[in-house]
């Protein structure tokens, strides 16, 4: 018997509203006919999704894009923030660098 297949993002919004009301991930599964894996990967997805925007980590959907994609505010937002984030990290190990290479020739008695 082939099982009917749903998108769980279409619930979404019910998931969410579900378990901030305090319904455990299996009563929320069942009272949409989801198996409890299919809720708690849905709830674990959304929370790592949620978490990536926080950080400003741009989000990009797996594979080929398609020929009508077109690249949003958000997205090109996340991405510039991102690209800074990553610049301003190799600044700061860089100067890291330099200062414990500028100890070590002042301890070696180099200048």
């Amino acid at each position: 018997m082939p099982r009917e297949y749903r998108r769980i993002q279409q619930y979404e919004e019910e998931l969410l509203t579900l378990k901030e009301q305090g319904l455990t991930i299996r009563e929320i599964g069942e009272k949409f006919g989801l198996t409890f894996e299919q809720t708690h990967d849905f709830f674990k997805r959304y929370n790592r999704k949620q978490r990536k925007i926080a950080a400003g980590i741009a989000i990009k959907r797996q594979g080929r894009p398609s020929k009508d994609y077109v690249v949003s505010e958000n997205d090109k937002v996340a991405e510039l923030k991102y690209i800074l984030a990553r610049k301003e990290a190799r600044i700061k190990s860089l100067e890291m660098e330099n200062e414990l290479m500028r100890d070590f020739l002042l301890q070696t008695g180099r200048k």
